[in-house]
């Protein structure tokens, strides 16, 4: 029996859709990541890009367990001499709720040009409505992301 290996144009992408609404961030960031990988199909095949598309709505309402929000620092480097950056997580997503979604999501996949073409199938929006409705993404089931209360 052959191991079965996945070829560039026999993959057909979904799109996938997620409501981080209530959502814990890092559970949340996992399972796209898998999702964008393909790891979810067993057709998955490590040097092709078997994944799907995702699409993440309602990202200023992710939550963060714990003081996260208020100790983890995002840190960055403008490109000048003595330009480190950093602003707290709780700042950002204020700010810029759909960076930290990718910021955390990139970060769980591969440092690799495959990698970087993964993430840009990846969709954040800060709020409910997106623009991707004609594409018919499938609502993914995030309750295990949700934080009990």
């Amino acid at each position: 029996m052959k191991t079965y290996l996945a070829k560039p144009g026999e993959v057909q992408q979904q799109w996938q859709h997620f409501d981080a609404d209530g959502a814990v961030l890092g559970r949340m960031a996992a399972r796209i990541a898998t999702v964008l990988q393909g790891k979810h199909r067993p057709q998955y095949t490590p040097h092709v890009d078997t994944g799907d598309f995702v699409v993440v709505t309602n990202a200023a309402k992710v939550l963060l367990t714990g003081e996260k929000k208020d100790q983890r620092m995002i840190r960055w480097h403008t490109g000048y001499i003595g330009h480190l950056r950093e602003m707290s997580v709780g700042e950002m997503l204020d700010k810029h709720p759909e960076r930290v979604v990718e910021l955390a999501v990139r970060r769980m996949m591969p440092k690799t040009k495959l990698g970087r073409a993964m993430m840009k199938k990846l969709k954040v929006v800060p709020g409910p409505d997106h623009k991707f409705g004609a594409q018919k993404p499938v609502t993914a089931d995030t309750t295990p992301f949700k934080k009990e209360v």
